[in-house]
C-alpha cells in the first residue's frame, strides 16, 4: 500500500494540470452547497435573535385563543382583544406594566410620491407603546407621537423615502391618511427590523384607522416585576382572562415568528438552493468521471508495465483511488473555505435586491461543514470508482500496444439499454401527466428520461456530431473535417463530455419553458376571467404593501367615463369547521366585470346571509345552490349562510364571495386587493384610464393598468424568479465548461504526437487552433441540443403535471426567442472553453510533439 500512495503522489506532482478541471469542479460543487447550508444556518440564527429583540421586553403576550388559517397560509389570522382587559391585567400580582399592541398594515409614501417597500417584507402600521422595554423601537431622532397626524417612524424607511423631521406624507392603511414625522426610532441599534418598514401613531389614530372599531387590539403586552419569571407570569395572568384569550410567555411569541419565517420563506429558500446545489454536483460528477477515464486510458501502458513488473489489481486500483482522494479531500476543504465566501456574499446580495434578510454575523456550524466535505469527497471518489477499477484490469500485455487511447464507442447493449429506459420513461410520463395526474410518476418519468439521454449519449454522439459537423467540411475545409474527426474518435468521451453541459442546458431550458408557461397561463386567466377594461391594483409580493382604500371603487364608479367599478376584498372564516379565504365584494358588479363561467343560482340575492361558491369547492364540500353552511368568522361569531350561487370559474373572483354587508360585522383592516373598472360604450381606454388615474392620485396612487398591462405585472414575479434561476445556473454551466475544456486539454495531450506530426506536413498555427476551437464547439452544440430538447420535455411534464393536479388550467408555451439564445450562449461558451486548449495545442514544439510517444 505504501508503494501505491508514493506512485499516486508522484504522478500527481508530474501531471498536476490534469487534475486542474476535476479540483475546480469539486471545489465550485462543494463551495456553493457551503455557501447553501452556512447561508440557512445564518438566517434562522438572525431571525431568532432579531424576534428575540423585539420580544425582549416582552415577558407575556395576551390574545385571542384561537386563529383561523386559509389554505396556503402559515400564519393565522386572530380576533382583536379588548383594550379594557389592560386595566385588569395590571392588577395582577407580578405585573410591573401593560400595554395594548395595535398592528396592522400601513404603508408610507416616499417623498417623490412612490410608495417605500412592499415587495416582499411587511409595511406595517401601530400604536406607539410608551413604555420604553415593551416597545422594540428605540426613539433616536425627535419625539414620540403626541397629536392626532404625528408619527415615528423607523430610520431605514425614512432614508429609502427621503424623509425627515417635519415633512408631512401620506400613509396607506388602506385609505390615505396625511401624517407629519416628529421623529426617527431604531430596532435594536439597527435602523429597522431587517427590510421591515414601521409608522408608529398616537393609540387613538392606530384604533382609528388600523381596527374595525375603537377599543380593540391585537394583543396585550405584558413586563412582569423583579423576580418573576415568564412561566410564572402566565400561570397569574390565566385565571384572570375572559373565555376564548390566552396567555403566552414572550419566548414562545418569538419562537412562533421564528417558525412561521422558517415554514414559509427560510425552508423554501434555502432548498431552493440546496436543489441547485444538488444540480452543481450531478454536473461536477460528469466532469470527475471522464477526467479520471482519459487519464487511465492514457495511462494504460504505465499501468501494464507495472502490472509487468508485478503490481496487483489491487495496488493499481488503490493508487487511481489514492490520486482521487487527494484531489477530493483538497478541493473539498478549499470548497468549505469558498463556502463561508459564497455565504458572506449572499448575504449582501439578498438584502439590495429586496430579500428580507435581517442584520447578522455568519453563523458557521459543524454539520454544514462536515456535511458538505463529505459529499465533496463521495463524489470524487465515486466519480472515479469505475476508472479505478478499469485500471486494474489492464493487462501486462498492454505494455506492447502502440496506442493508449480510448477506443470504446456505442455497443448494442447500450443501445437496447438506453431505449427500454427512454420508452419507460415515456410510459411514466404520459400515465402521470395525461392518463392519471401524478407529480410522483411525472416526478420518476422526468428522471428516467433523463437516465435515458445520458446512457444513449454515446449510441447518439457519431450521429449528432456528424450532422452538426457536416457543414464545416464545405466551411472549414481539412481544418473543419479533422475537428469533426477528432469528436468523433470516441463517442463515450464526446457523450460524456457534452453530458455535463447538456444537463444545465436542460435545467435552464426547463425553468425558461415553466416561466413562459406560467406567464402564458396568467395572460390566459385574465383574458378568459377579466372582462373589464383597466384594473387598479397595488405591487405587492409576500407580506408587503398595504392593499387599496374600500372607498376607491365607489369613487371610481362616479366617474361619468365608467360603467362598473368593483373591488375585491378579502376575508377569513371557517366555513363548516375548515379555514377558507373569502372574496368580499359586490356580486352583481363582478359578475358583470368577471367570467364567472356556468352560474347555478342567483349572485343578485346574497344578501347579509347568502354566499357564493365554485363548483369545484361546492363538490369538495358537499354543497349545492340551497345547501346551508356554517361561518365562523375571528371575532368568535358563528353565523348560518345559503349557497345561493355556484358558479364555474374561480382564478381571479376566489372560491367564496360573499356581500360586504355580510362581511362589515366581522371585518378588521379592511382593504382591497384588486378593483376592476369597466368603460362606457364609445370611451377609449386612453381616456377611460386617465379619468380613473385622477381619482386613484387621491387614494395613495395605486397603478392603472389596462388588462395586457395588468396580466405582465401579475407576472412580473416570474421575470424575478427566472433571473435569479439563471445566476445560480451559471455556476452548474462554468463546471461544465471547465469540464470541457479539461477533456480537450487531456486529449491534446493524448494526441502531441499527432499534432506535432500536422504541423510538420505543413498545418500552421492559426488552423490548429480553430481545428481545436471548432471540436469544443461540436461537443458544445451536441450538448446544448440535447440540453434543449430534454429541458423542453421536462417543461412540458412540469406544466402539465402541475395542471393535473391543480383547479387552475395551465398553459404551455415554449419560447422560442429564449431558447434560441440559450442555444447561442452554450454553442458561444464551447468555443470560448475552447480557447486555451487551442493556445496551448498551437504553442507545442513540433520535433519535441513528433519525438512524443
Amino acid at each position: 500500500m505504501n508503494a501505491s500512495v508514493r506512485l499516486s503522489m508522484s504522478s500527481l506532482r508530474a501531471h498536476k494540470r490534469r487534475f486542474a478541471g476535476t479540483f475546480l469542479a469539486v471545489f465550485l460543487g462543494v463551495a456553493f452547497l457551503a455557501g447553501t447550508l452556512v447561508m440557512g444556518d445564518t438566517l434562522r440564527a438572525n431571525f431568532d435573535t432579531m424576534f428575540g429583540d423585539a420580544t425582549s421586553g416582552t415577558d407575556a403576550v395576551v390574545r385571542s385563543a384561537d386563529a383561523i388559517t386559509a389554505p396556503g397560509e402559515s400564519q393565522g389570522v386572530r380576533q382583536p382583544v379588548s383594550t379594557a382587559l389592560v386595566k385588569a391585567v395590571e392588577q395582577v400580582p407580578g405585573v410591573a406594566a401593560a400595554a395594548p399592541g395595535i398592528q396592522g398594515a400601513g404603508q408610507l409614501v416616499g417623498a417623490n410620491g412612490e410608495a417605500i417597500g412592499g415587495k416582499g417584507p411587511p409595511t406595517l402600521a401601530g400604536n406607539w407603546i410608551t413604555d420604553p422595554e415593551l416597545n422594540p423601537y428605540r426613539l433616536a431622532e425627535g419625539r414620540t407621537p403626541a397629536r392626532s397626524g404625528e408619527v415615528v417612524i423607523n430610520r431605514g424607511a425614512a432614508d429609502k423615502g427621503h424623509l425627515k423631521i417635519g415633512d408631512t406624507t401620506t400613509l396607506r392603511t388602506p385609505d390615505p391618511v396625511k401624517v407629519t414625522i416628529v421623529g426617527l426610532a431604531t430596532f435594536g441599534g439597527e435602523d429597522g427590523m431587517a427590510q421591515v418598514t414601521f409608522t408608529g401613531m398616537t393609540q387613538s389614530d392606530a384604533e382609528k384607522y388600523l381596527t374595525a372599531k375603537p377599543g380593540e387590539a391585537a394583543s396585550i403586552q405584558v413586563r412582569a416585576g423583579p423576580g418573576v419569571s415568564q412561566q410564572a407570569l402566565v400561570d397569574r395572568l390565566t385565571p384572570v382572562l375572559p373565555k376564548g384569550v390566552e396567555a403566552i410567555t414572550g419566548q414562545e411569541s418569538a419562537q412562533e415568528n421564528t417558525d412561521m419565517v422558517s415554514s414559509q420563506f427560510l425552508t423554501i429558500f434555502t432548498t431552493f438552493l440546496l436543489v441547485f446545489s444538488g444540480i452543481a454536483l450531478l454536473v461536477a460528477t460528469f466532469s470527475i468521471h471522464n477526467t479520471f477515464a482519459i487519464v487511465i486510458a492514457q495511462r494504460t501502458r504505465e499501468n501494464a508495465l507495472l502490472r509487468a513488473l508485478g503490481a496487483s489489481r489491487r495496488q493499481v486500483t488503490a493508487a487511481t483511488v489514492t490520486e482521487a482522494s487527494v484531489v477530493a479531500v483538497t478541493a473539498s476543504a478549499a470548497g468549505l473555505a469558498g463556502g463561508i465566501g459564497i455565504a458572506a456574499g449572499l448575504k449582501i446580495l439578498f438584502p439590495a435586491i429586496g430579500f428580507p434578510f435581517p442584520e447578522g454575523d455568519l453563523v458557521i456550524r459543524t454539520l454544514s461543514m462536515a456535511l458538505p466535505l463529505a459529499v465533496g469527497i463521495i463524489v470524487c471518489l465515486g466519480s472515479a470508482l469505475m476508472p479505478a477499477v478499469r485500471a486494474g484490469r489492464t493487462a501486462p500485455l498492454a505494455a506492447l500496444r502502440e496506442t493508449a487511447v480510448d477506443q470504446s464507442g456505442a455497443s448494442r447493449a447500450r443501445a437496447v439499454t438506453g431505449l427500454a429506459l427512454a420508452v419507460l420513461a415515456v410510459a411514466a410520463t404520459l400515465t402521470g401527466v395525461l392518463i392519471s395526474p401524478s407529480l410522483l410518476l411525472a416526478g420518476v418519468g422526468a428522471v428516467l428520461a433523463l437516465v435515458a439521454f445520458v446512457v444513449l449519449g454515446p449510441v447518439a454522439s457519431s450521429t449528432a456530431v456528424r450532422v452538426l459537423g457536416s457543414p464545416l467540411d464545405r466551411l472549414r475545409g481539412v481544418t473543419g473535417g479533422l475537428a469533426r474527426r477528432n469528436a468523433l474518435r470516441s463517442p463515450r468521451r464526446t457523450a460524456a463530455t457534452a453530458s455535463a453541459l447538456m444537463i444545465g442546458v436542460a435545467v435552464v431550458s426547463l425553468f425558461t419553458v415553466f416561466g413562459a408557461s406560467l406567464k402564458a397561463t396568467m395572460d390566459q386567466t385574465v383574458s378568459r376571467s377579466f372582462a373589464g377594461d383597466v384594473a387598479v391594483s397595488t405591487p405587492s409580493f409576500g407580506a408587503g404593501g398595504s392593499g387599496l382604500s374600500p372607498q376607491l371603487a365607489g369613487a371610481i364608479g362616479k366617474l361619468p367615463e365608467v360603467n362598473t367599478a368593483v373591488g375585491l376584498g378579502r376575508g377569513v372564516a371557517e366555513v363548516d369547521g375548515k379555514g377558507r379565504a373569502l372574496t368580499v365584494t359586490d356580486p352583481t358588479a363582478l359578475a358583470r366585470t368577471f367570467d364567472l363561467g356556468a352560474v347555478h343560482g342567483s349572485l343578485h340575492s346574497l344578501g347579509t346571509d347568502g354566499i357564493a361558491i365554485t363548483k369545484t369547492e361546492a363538490d369538495r364540500q358537499h354543497l349545492t345552490a340551497g345547501s346551508k353552511a356554517q361561518l365562523a368568522f375571528t371575532d368568535g361569531k358563528k353565523k348560518t349562510f345559503t349557497v345561493r350561487a355556484v358558479y364555474g370559474q374561480s382564478e381571479l373572483a376566489g372560491d367564496y364571495v360573499i356581500t360586504r354587508a355580510a362581511w362589515a360585522p366581522h371585518r378588521t383592516q379592511d382593504s382591497d386587493t384588486l378593483v376592476a373598472v369597466s368603460f362606457k360604450n364609445g370611451v377609449s381606454t386612453a381616456t377611460g384610464k386617465a379619468a380613473v388615474e385622477k381619482v386613484a392620485a387621491q387614494y395613495g396612487n395605486p397603478q392603472v393598468q389596462t388588462r395586457h398591462e395588468y396580466a405582465q405585472s401579475s407576472a412580473g414575479g416570474i421575470d424575478m424568479m427566472l433571473t435569479l434561476v439563471y445566476a445560480l445556473l451559471a455556476l452548474a454551466v462554468l463546471i461544465a465548461l471547465l469540464g470541457i475544456a479539461n477533456t480537450l486539454t487531456l486529449a491534446i495531450h493524448e494526441r502531441t504526437r499527432e499534432l506535432g506530426l500536422l504541423r510538420a506536413v505543413g498545418q500552421t498555427r492559426s488552423q490548429l487552433r480553430a481545428m481545436v476551437r471548432w471540436e469544443s464547439v461540436l461537443v458544445a452544440a451536441f450538448g446544448t441540443l440535447g440540453g434543449l430538447a430534454l429541458g423542453a420535455f421536462l417543461g412540458w411534464v412540469l406544466v402539465k403535471a402541475s395542471d393535473g393536479a391543480s383547479d387552475s388550467a395551465f398553459a404551455f408555451a415554449l419560447p422560442p426567442v429564449q431558447l434560441v439564445v440559450v442555444a447561442l450562449v452554450g454553442i458561444a461558451a464551447g468555443a470560448l472553453a475552447g480557447l486555451r486548449p487551442a493556445r496551448r495545442a498551437a504553442r507545442l514544439n513540433v520535433l519535441r510533439a513528433i519525438a512524443t510517444e
